[in-house]
């Protein structure tokens, strides 16, 4: 059964690419580098030990580190 629960949340890069809400999200693996898909380029962020408490839930913190832009 795959739940959605959030259990990260990204820190850092370019603020106009994504929302305040939209930062707290479920990862699959809290040990890989997340990449987040933003108009035509990726927003990479990696795995920090970092944990922060939002709203009753633990979440691990991933800092932003780089963006890559889709090829055409």
């Amino acid at each position: 059964m795959s739940t959605n629960v959030p259990n990260a949340v990204l820190h850092g890069g370019p603020d106009h690419f994504m929302p305040g809400a939209s930062r707290v999200r479920h990862v699959a693996d809290l040990d890989e580098q997340v990449k987040v898909e933003s108009g035509g380029c990726y927003e990479h962020f990696k795995p920090t030990a970092e944990q922060v408490d939002h709203e009753g839930t633990v979440l691990r913190v991933f800092s932003w580190t780089h963006r890559t832009y889709v090829a055409e």
